[in-house]
């Protein structure tokens, strides 16, 4: 423990409840600064508490934001307000931030004003990540039928390619071995397009995600990633995640390479974090399911680089989505599938100088068999571990 934690104050009984909440908690003072905020509200600004109590709210939210016309409504008529769906994104927290407000009186401390913010963000992530998958059944069993009928004539093409080159002039062999090389190129994209439509279940188990991350950051620092600077933010006592360990390594490693593919231009200012945490609060409604699915385990791949372009957020992870002038747009595509194919989901928040991509996860109920791929539906509230932070 550093001098500074011995220096501060241990909590009372109400800020440790207030502390104890995922949404952000913010007091605003009838002069319009804010007076006080929980430990959600320092993660929501991106802002520690201290500094937070010495801003004015208009100074952190958009400019004529509905939020400040609510407070002054509750604070004229005196009773609670409630509002869905309002974004309070700025550059500063980042740009798509919607949340639903509730704004209530403090009537010991007239003029007082609490603020709760429940960020929507996942929610709706959650919604259209499952709206995404039941609409793209249809197209991953046209896709498989397409890349069977596909190979057959291919096959065909080639054999005759091969044919034609042994009576061929010089000249003629190069077209005959153009042929030989587009048709062999065309089945390597059709095998992979394949593998989108494999729904055999995910043989899953116990995994330990920091025996994983820390696998994929050995292979990227021997590699592609030799001179990029990796922080690690890890939470020491999560619980193992049900998970197919092979395949969460084709994830993670897919996700660091990108992150490292767009730091390269900033060379030694390049930067890889690595985070886990535990979030209980997150539960998710399955179609055909009457219990909702826990998805506690958080695990986050964040990179300093430029950021993904506003308009291919919403479709980052649909096939031959890219960014990259040579890719082929199938590699963020297959870590969603994957991703799906073990429950979980998985988000991309993107501005200048801080992108992330979000994984969240079941964890193991030991009290189930190895061999069960449905999802664990109960909720594990027991609070995380203090985290620890460390450089390489």
């Amino acid at each position: 423990m550093n001098a500074a934690e011995h220096r501060r104050p241990v909590p009372t009984d109400s800020e440790a409840i207030l502390n104890a909440l995922p949404h952000p908690v913010i007091l605003i003072a009838p002069d319009g600064k804010i007076v006080d905020a929980n430990m959600a509200a320092e993660s929501f600004f991106d802002i520690s508490a201290q500094f937070l109590r010495r801003q004015s709210l208009k100074e952190l939210v958009p400019f004529g934001s509905p939020l400040l016309a609510l407070i002054d409504q509750v604070r004229t008529a005196g009773s609670p307000v409630n509002e869905y769906k309002v974004d309070l994104g700025t550059p500063r927290i980042g740009g798509d931030r919607q949340v639903d407000l509730h704004v209530a009186p403090l009537t010991e401390r007239p003029g007082h004003i609490v603020v709760m913010l429940q960020e929507r963000t996942i929610a709706d992530k959650m919604d259209r990540q499952l709206t995404h998958r039941s609409a793209a059944r249809s197209v991953i069993a046209l896709a498989a039928m397409l890349a069977h009928e596909i190979k057959n004539p291919l096959s065909g093409i080639r054999g005759a390619a091969q044919l034609l080159e042994q009576s061929a002039s010089s000249e003629d062999r190069m077209l005959t071995r153009l042929i030989m090389d587009e048709a062999d190129r065309i089945v390597t994209l059709v095998d992979r397009m394949e593998v989108f439509g494999d729904d055999r279940p995910v043989a899953r188990g116990p995994v330990n995600i920091h025996s994983v991350l820390d696998h994929v950051k050995r292979l990227a620092q021997s590699g592609f990633a030799r001179n990029i600077r990796f922080i690690e933010d890890y939470d020491p006592s999560l619980p193992p995640v049900l998970a197919n360990q092979d395949q969460l390594i084709q994830v993670f490693l897919n996700l660091v390479k990108n992150a490292a593919e767009a730091i390269v231009d900033l060379g030694s200012d390049g930067e890889i974090q690595l985070t886990t945490a535990f979030r209980p609060g997150v539960r998710l409604s399955v179609p055909g399911k009457k219990s909702r699915v826990s998805l506690p385990l958080e695990f986050c791949v964040k990179d300093n680089g430029p950021g993904v372009p506003e308009d291919l957020l919403p479709n980052l992870f649909d096939p031959f989505v890219t960014t990259k002038p040579t890719g082929s747009g199938l590699g963020l595509a297959l870590v969603a599938k994957i991703v799906g194919d073990h429950g979980g989901i998985i988000e991309c928040e993107s501005q200048p100088r801080k992108t992330t991509f979000r994984v969240l996860l079941p964890m193991f109920n030991p009290a189930k068999k190895l061999d069960d791929t449905t999802l664990d539906p109960s909720s594990d509230d027991a609070p995380a571990a203090p985290t620890h932070t460390s450089q390489t």
